[in-house]
C-alpha cells in the first residue's frame, strides 16, 4: 500500500497545458485565408494599377492580418494553473502574512457603502486572521468613509464568525442578504441557523441605515476626537491621516484582521499620480506597519466572491518552486450586474480569458490593477534571484526607497526572505502610526525611484499595464488564477456612456505606453522581455489604433454602393471563396468560443433596469457610430431604390459582396438601430442624430463628386 506524502511535500498548484490542435489549426487557417486575400489585392494592384479603393482595402487588410498574426502568437500554446487550497491548510503553520489593499477616491461615485462590503468580504476570508491585515487607502479624505469603516468593523465582529459558522460563500453582505428567503449553509448545519440568518440580516440592515444617515449628517462625528482630523481639510489640500480601527491582538476574544483607513497627503503643488499614486502610498505604509511579503490589491467595487481566495493566491506564490516563475497573481475582472446578453461588452470573458491564458502559456498575464496578488519584493523593482542588493547601505536603501529609517528596515527584511516565515503579525501597529504618516507624505517620494523602478509606475493613465510590463522586463513571470467560483466580482458599469469613457481612458494610456520608451519590441534587445511576450504586449498597447483600419474598412461597402463600385471579388470569381471563407470561419469560431465560455449574464426579465438595452446620451463620443450606421442605412435605401449612378469601367458596379457588408454592420450596430427609435435614456439624443445626419449628407455628396470626376 503507498505510503501517505507527509503535508509538506503534497503539491499547492500544477501547471496544465490547455493547447487544441482544432484552434491552432482554425487561427492558422484564418492567418493562411488573409495571406490569400493579401496575395489578391497585389495580383490586382500590379495588373490594374494602384488605384486608391483597391490600395486602401489592401491597406486595411494587412492592418487585420497583422493583428491576427499577434493574437496566433499570443494563444499558441495556452497554460492553466490548478491551485490546491487544501494542501495547503495542512501547513496552517507556514501560511505567510498577506496585505490586503483597497483603493477608493470619491465618495459620491464610489458610494461607502461599496467600499465597506468589499472589505467585510476580506476580513472574513478563509485565512488566520493574525495572518491578514486590511488597508483602505481613501483619495476623497471623506469622514464618512472613515465613520462607514469604522461601523462596518463593529458589524464584522457579528459577520465574519457567522460566516466561518456557516461557511457561507458569498461573504459580501449586500449580496449574501439580496436572496427572499436564506440561503441553506453550505455544511448543512440547519440548527439556529434561520435566526441567526434573521438577525444578521437586521444588523446589516442597521448599518446601511447608519451609513445613510451619516451621508446627511453634516456635522459627522463633531464632538469626537476620531473626527478631529477630517475637520477645515480640503479634500487635496491635507495632511496624511493613518488610523488604526481594529487592531488584531492576541488577548481579544473575538479577533479580525488589522483595519486601517489611510488618506495620504495631497497639495495643490505635487502631483498625486491617481491610483498608482495611492498603491505606491499603500505599499510603503504597510510595509512600516505589517510589512507582509505578499500584498492583494483590489478596487472598492470588487468584493471577495470566492472565500478561499486568498489560499488560492498564496498557493501559487508559495508552491511553484522557482519564485522567478511567479511575481504575481492576477485574477480575471468578472462582475456581478451584467445586463441580459451583455450589451455593453462589460464581461469580456472570452477575449481576456483566451488572450491571457495565452499570455499565461509566456511569461504570464499582464497586471490588470485590481484583483492581484503581488510578491512585495518585486513591487520594490528587484529583479529575480538576484542576491546582489546592497541591502546595508543606508544611503542607496535612502535613495531608492526613501528617507524613512523604519521602511528601510522593512525593505531590508523582505530582501532577506525572512517576512515569509514569521508566524503572525506584530500585534502593535498603533505605535507605527507617525512613521506611516511620514512615508505617506506627498513629499516624501521626491529624489526617490518611486513610480520610476519602484513601486507602480507613473507616466500612463494605464499604470498597471505599464506596472506588469516593468516586472517582465526583469525577468519575473506571472499567473493567470481562474478559481471556480469567481475570485472576484466587480461593480459593472451602468450604461454606454460610462462604458466608452472607461474604454477612451483604457486607449489612450496603452497609447502613452506605445509611444514611450517602453516599447516592447524594443525591449526585448534591452531587458529580459520575451519576443512573443513582446508581441502580446504590442496587441494590447494598439487596441484603440485598431480602430482606424477597422473604420475605414466599414465603410467602404457604403461607399462602394453609393458610387457603383466594387472592392470585393464578384460571386462568378473562383476567388470570392478567400473573403467568404475567411468571414464563416473567423465568425464560426468566436461564436463557438463565446458559447464555449457562456458569458454571464443577469436574466431577471422583470426589471426593466436589467433588460439589456443600450444607453446613450449626448455624449460625442456617439456621433461616429450613429453617422455610420446611418450612412450604411442610407447606402442600401439608395440601393433598392436604384439610385446608383452608372457603372465605370466596365467593372460591373457594385455587387453582393458590398451590399452584404452593408447588411452585416447593420446588424452589428443593432443596439444603435433601435436607439434610433427608443425614448429617454435608451433613444439615441436628437442633437447626435443631427450630426450624424449632416456627416452622412457630407459623405454622400463627396462620394458622388468622386464617382463623377
Amino acid at each position: 500500500m503507498a505510503k501517505a506524502k507527509p503535508p509538506t511535500q503534497l503539491p499547492l498548484c500544477e501547471r496544465v497545458s490547455s493547447k487544441s490542435i482544432i484552434r491552432r489549426t482554425v487561427d492558422v487557417t484564418v492567418l493562411c485565408l488573409f495571406l490569400c486575400l493579401l496575395s489578391y489585392r497585389l495580383h490586382c494592384l500590379s495588373s490594374h494599377g494602384f488605384t486608391w479603393l483597391p490600395l486602401l482595402a489592401f491597406l486595411c487588410e494587412s492592418c487585420f492580418a497583422f493583428i491576427w498574426f499577434l493574437y496566433l502568437s499570443t494563444r499558441w500554446n495556452p497554460v492553466e494553473h490548478k491551485t490546491y487550497p487544501e494542501n495547503l491548510l495542512s501547513r496552517v503553520n507556514e501560511l505567510p502574512p498577506v496585505d490586503m489593499f483597497v483603493t477608493t477616491a470619491d465618495p459620491l461615485l464610489e458610494p461607502p457603502l461599496v467600499t465597506v462590503n468589499t472589505v467585510l468580504s476580506l476580513l472574513a476570508v478563509d485565512y488566520p486572521e493574525e495572518k491578514l491585515a486590511c488597508y483602505v487607502s481613501d483619495d476623497g479624505c471623506s469622514p464618512f468613509t472613515f465613520y462607514s469603516l469604522v461601523e462596518a468593523s463593529k458589524f464584522a465582529l457579528l459577520w465574519v464568525p457567522f460566516c466561518k459558522k456557516y461557511n457561507v460563500q458569498v461573504r459580501a453582505p449586500f449580496q449574501y442578504f439580496s436572496a427572499a428567503k436564506p440561503p441553506p449553509p453550505d455544511d448543512h448545519n440547519l440548527s439556529g441557523f434561520k435566526q441567526e440568518w434573521i438577525k444578521m440580516k437586521d444588523e446589516y440592515e442597521q448599518l446601511c441605515g447608519k451609513i445613510e444617515n451619516a451621508a446627511h449628517d453634516l456635522i459627522l462625528g463633531s464632538d469626537s476626537s476620531e473626527y478631529a482630523d477630517f475637520k477645515n481639510i480640503e479634500r487635496n489640500n491635507h495632511p496624511s491621516i493613518v488610523k488604526v480601527i481594529w487592531e488584531n491582538k492576541k488577548d481579544q476574544s473575538s479577533s479580525l484582521p488589522h483595519l486601517v483607513y489611510i488618506s495620504r497627503e495631497k497639495r495643490p503643488n505635487y502631483p498625486h499620480h491617481y491610483k498608482a499614486g495611492a498603491l505606491n502610498v499603500l505599499t510603503r505604509v504597510s510595509g512600516v506597519m505589517t510589512n507582509a511579503p505578499f500584498m492583494l490589491n483590489v478596487d472598492c467595487d470588487m468584493f471577495a466572491n470566492n472565500p478561499k481566495i486568498i489560499l488560492h493566491g498564496v498557493c501559487l506564490l508559495v508552491g511553484i518552486k522557482d519564485e522567478q516563475d511567479c511575481a504575481f497573481v492576477q485574477c480575471l475582472q468578472m462582475f456581478y450586474n451584467v445586463l441580459k446578453d451583455d450589451p455593453f461588452g462589460n464581461q469580456m470573458t472570452v477575449p481576456l480569458a483566451i488572450f491571457k491564458a495565452g499570455m499565461n502559456g509566456i511569461q504570464g498575464p499582464p497586471y490588470a490593477g485590481t484583483g492581484c496578488f503581488h510578491r512585495r519584493k518585486t513591487i520594490y523593482g528587484i529583479p529575480p534571484n538576484h542576491h546582489d542588493v546592497h541591502i546595508n547601505d543606508r544611503r542607496i536603501l535612502e535613495e531608492r526607497f526613501g528617507k524613512s529609517t523604519k521602511f528601510s528596515e522593512s525593505v531590508v527584511k523582505i530582501l532577506n526572505g525572512s517576512g515569509e516565515k514569521e508566524e503572525h503579525f506584530p500585534c502593535d501597529i498603533s505605535s507605527t502610526i507617525e512613521s506611516a504618516c511620514r512615508v505617506a507624505d506627498c513629499a516624501y517620494e521626491n529624489s526617490t525611484c518611486w513610480g520610476k523602478e519602484v513601486g507602480l509606475m507613473y507616466g500612463s493613465a494605464s499604470e498597471d499595464i505599464l506596472t506588469g510590463l516593468r516586472i517582465h522586463k526583469m525577468g519575473w513571470k506571472s499567473v493567470l488564477l481562474i478559481p471556480n467560483p469567481p475570485a472576484f466580482l466587480g461593480n459593472a458599469p451602468p450604461g454606454g456612456p460610462v462604458v466608452m469613457t472607461q474604454m477612451k481612458r483604457w486607449g489612450t494610456g496603452l497609447l502613452e505606453i506605445l509611444f514611450s520608451k517602453h516599447f516592447p519590441i524594443i525591449s526585448v534587445f534591452t531587458s529580459q522581455l520575451h519576443f512573443r511576450q513582446a508581441l502580446a504586449y504590442l496587441s494590447m498597447l494598439i487596441w484603440a489604433l485598431r480602430s482606424i483600419p477597422e473604420f475605414v474598412y466599414v465603410i467602404l461597402p457604403a461607399y462602394c454602393i453609393i458610387t457603383n463600385s466594387h472592392f470585393l471579388p464578384k460571386v462568378e470569381e473562383p476567388v470570392v471563396y478567400i473573403p467568404v471563407s475567411l468571414f464563416l470561419i473567423h465568425n464560426l469560431n468566436a461564436l463557438s468560443q463565446y458559447l464555449e465560455y457562456e458569458t454571464q449574464s443577469d436574466d431577471d426579465e422583470n426589471d426593466a433596469d436589467k433588460v439589456g438595452r443600450f444607453t446613450f446620451d449626448e455624449s460625442p463620443m456617439f456621433v461616429p457610430d450613429t453617422a455610420l450606421l446611418m450612412l450604411h442605412l442610407t447606402a442600401l435605401a439608395i440601393w433598392l431604390l436604384g439610385l446608383q449612378p452608372p457603372a465605370r469601367g466596365g467593372d460591373g458596379g457594385s455587387g453582393l459582396g458590398e451590399i452584404a457588408g452593408s447588411m452585416w454592420m447593420v446588424l452589428s450596430f443593432w443596439p444603435f438601430v433601435k436607439g434610433l427609435f427608443g425614448r429617454g435614456k435608451y433613444g439615441i439624443p436628437l442633437t447626435t442624430i443631427f450630426k450624424s445626419a449632416a456627416l452622412v449628407l457630407l459623405f454622400v455628396q463627396l462620394c458622388l463628386r468622386i464617382s463623377t470626376d
